[in-house]
């Protein structure tokens, strides 16, 4: 039979978790909530879906409101995840923002090992980029690949936009938790960086856990979140110049004299 409610029992359960709840580290507690509710906010207002559900009709014609729309989701991204993160890190933590990666560091490391990634993956990515299908997914914004100004456009708001992402996992999270977890935030910031990662070409996906725990062991390394900016934002733009010069000049060889006939599009 079900005991009876018991008053006092559910006193001294209230006081338990009340004294579990006061022996908890309070910084973890405040990252791991700010990270979940800065997250929400981006998934719902400041998305490129909120922009087309609410503000795409105000647009006046005769404008690109797909570029709007980029330009939207890219600059709401920087003040969500950068400026209020930061914001949380000066006026709730009281902390220095450059223990969390806000500083060049190890610079001499972090060029080194953001030169030397770069060049292991052109090769990579120029592979890759022979297929068409996969050219046509890249630059997601496919106006910019019929203008270079739309193009780099585009591509300065990614790098905003790119910023703040890596801020928010390899500076906010990694560098927060690093404290109380050691290496293991590399692997606790990975896990939601692979997850927004969802809905996307399979092997991205994949890719994204290795890559999430690369960025977060370059960060730690160098003290800086700077380089995995360098880094992703330089993955990302070598993958839309390449597929915009594939879809331009129709070329998806490999060979040499593809390489020749693509090049002439930069002209």
């Amino acid at each position: 039979m079900n005991e009876p409610n018991n008053p006092e029992k559910f006193v001294n359960e209230l006081k338990n978790l009340r004294e579990i709840i006061n022996g908890l580290d309070k910084k973890v507690i405040i990252i791991f909530l700010s990270v979940a509710v800065l997250q929400t906010i981006s998934w719902y207002y400041t998305s490129r879906k909120f922009f087309r559900n609410n503000l795409f009709e105000y647009i006046p014609s005769g404008y690109d409101v797909y570029l709007i729309e980029y330009a939207y989701w890219f600059i709401s991204d920087f003040f969500t995840l950068f400026i209020l993160s930061a914001l949380i890190i000066k006026m709730i933590l009281k902390e220095n923002l450059k223990d969390y990666g806000l500083q060049l560091g190890d610079y001499k490391t972090g060029i080194k090992l953001t030169v030397i990634f770069l060049v292991v993956m052109l090769p990579v990515l120029w592979f890759v980029s022979a297929k068409e299908s996969f050219v046509q997914k890249y630059p997601h914004l496919h106006s910019a690949r019929d203008s270079w100004n739309v193009f780099f456009i585009y591509e300065s708001g990614m790098l905003i936009y790119m910023f703040a992402w890596e801020f928010i996992w390899r500076g906010f999270m990694l560098f927060g938790l690093k404290e109380k977890f050691g290496y293991y935030a590399v692997l606790i910031q990975m896990i939601p960086f692979v997850i927004l990662h969802n809905g996307k070409p399979e092997l991205e996906t994949f890719g994204a856990i290795a890559g999430g725990i690369a960025l977060g062991i370059l960060a730690l390394r160098t003290k800086s979140f700077y380089y995995c900016v360098a880094v992703h934002i330089g993955i990302m733009f070598s993958i839309d110049f390449i597929s915009s010069l594939r879809f331009r000049a129709g070329d998806y060889g490999i060979g040499f004299n593809s390489f020749l006939n693509i090049i002439k599009e930069i002209f």
